[in-house]
């Protein structure tokens, strides 16, 4: 049985047609730049934790018009709607359960992503196949191969694409990165990335761990998916999701795509799959934990001209946030606004003298400044400031780190061709099982 069998073939053509009926809204991509106001259409999927927030910022945008929502929870998805509808003092959005309907109508331009890992690379491929723009959360996806088919997919049909990776359009983290790219650090030997430990309780369900039937409002089958069928506990849906290696990866790669990230900007890596050789030692829950995922960890890259990163959770040593340190000096950047760096005079100052930027970083600008910086490029097909290239390199040192752990030795990367040298057992995580009838793309 294959995914398309899947398709109830009345129900798509009955949804279809409702759809047609919805006051037309005709995508700016077809009507360029002399459309009115230029509008973007935008569908949303997934409503939990970054969804709403995501989708908030969106409808701040003149425009943008989000005209339809999708979730397999019923209660999400009728909260979802309801909050476009209360926007826009209408009920013109649409609801849907399943992704595909939503990605086959024609007067979408674009799409926002917030589902859980497991399910990033099959919602992506399909935005791109339907020819919608993506808005992506982070990690790329959960793993190495699913992330190599999302920027398959993206260049292929030429879509654009911003990740959640929103730190880059943050005032404090462009300096330091800048700072760092125009040699004023020297040439850099170590770089040090904190990122959080443990597991938190997102949804407060932490006592709730007896296995029950899902509630009614849940289409659990859907929303597990690609991934292995356990049975339904309370505390590692909705929100904890990450804690379970079944969906997610942890801190580790909830988190990736935010330190790294920046650290890669700083660094220039962004055109590069670095790093050579990463080995790593972690603390694990039992396997079959309800919360599985790694709680402490220590990962250390060797890149390209002898440059060493530690990526770190748990450990007093490392600070959260990004830390370059060069032969000249250092700097150090973290949320709410956070600089500090080995000369004093860098702190006073927001930005370089023109005369400093030989390497001039993008800086976006304006209300909700990571989201404007898409629907921007959206209309002028220019990169973003975190395309789906970027989002790969940056969560790649993530993978990896987890993969050495779990085999608990150091392994060997071959940056040009993406594969692990040498090791099949450590090269087998590159990729994981699909549940039928989900596949690969």
């Amino acid at each position: 049985m294959t995914q398309q069998a899947l398709w109830n073939r009345r129900k798509f053509l009955t949804t279809t047609a409702a759809a047609s009926a919805l006051p037309l809204i005709v995508p700016s991509r077809l009507l360029g730049a002399n459309a009115p106001s230029n509008r973007i259409t935008l569908g949303v999927v997934g409503w939990g934790m970054q969804g709403p927030g995501n989708t908030s910022n969106f409808m701040n945008h003149e425009d943008c018009q989000v005209v339809a929502v999708c979730d397999v929870d019923q209660r999400h998805l009728e909260q979802a709607r309801q909050a476009v509808n209360r926007k826009y003092n209408n009920e013109d959005c649409k609801a849907y359960k399943d992704y595909r309907e939503l990605m086959a109508r024609k007067d979408i331009d674009a799409v926002m992503l917030a589902l859980p890992d497991n399910w990033h690379m099959l919602t992506a491929v399909e935005a791109a196949r339907q020819k919608k723009d993506i808005y992506g959360e982070k990690p790329l996806a959960r793993t190495i191969a699913e992330q190599q088919a999302i920027v398959k997919a993206v260049r292929s049909h030429k879509r654009i694409w911003q990740t959640g990776s929103w730190q880059r359009s943050e005032k404090n983290f462009h300096y330091a990165a800048e700072i760092v790219r125009n040699g004023l650090i020297g040439q850099v030997t170590r770089v040090e990335v904190g990122l959080p430990s443990g597991h938190t309780d997102f949804a407060g369900t932490r006592n709730k761990t007896a296995i029950t039937d899902p509630p009614p409002e849940l289409d659990y089958n859907l929303w597990i998916g690609p991934s292995r069928m356990e049975p339904y506990i309370e505390a590692r849906v909705h929100k904890n999701w990450r804690w379970n290696y079944n969906i997610g990866g942890g801190q580790l790669l909830d988190w990736i795509g935010h330190h790294c990230d920046i650290a890669h900007w700083g660094l220039g890596n962004d055109d590069t799959i670095g790093p050579l050789e990463v080995e790593g030692e972690g603390e694990f829950p039992p396997a079959d934990a309800i919360w599985n995922t790694c709680t402490r960890y220590r990962i250390e890259c060797k890149y390209p001209g002898g440059i060493t990163m530690i990526i770190a959770g748990g450990h007093r040593d490392i600070r959260s946030g990004t830390k370059w340190i060069g032969t000249d000096g250092w700097v150090w950047v973290n949320r709410g606004n956070a600089f500090e760096s080995s000369n004093p005079a860098w702190a006073e100052s927001r930005s370089l003298p023109e005369a400093q930027r030989k390497v001039q970083l993008p800086l976006t600008t304006g209300k909700s400044p990571h989201y404007r910086n898409f629907l921007d490029c959206v209309k002028s097909r220019k990169p973003t400031v975190t395309p789906v290239e970027v989002a790969h390199h940056s969560a790649i040192p993530g993978h990896l780190g987890l993969i050495a752990m779990l085999v608990k030795r150091k392994i060997r990367w071959d940056p040009k061709k993406e594969k692990i040298l040498d090791d099949p057992e450590a090269s087998k995580l590159l990729t994981r099982d699909y549940r039928a009838p989900w596949k690969m793309v």
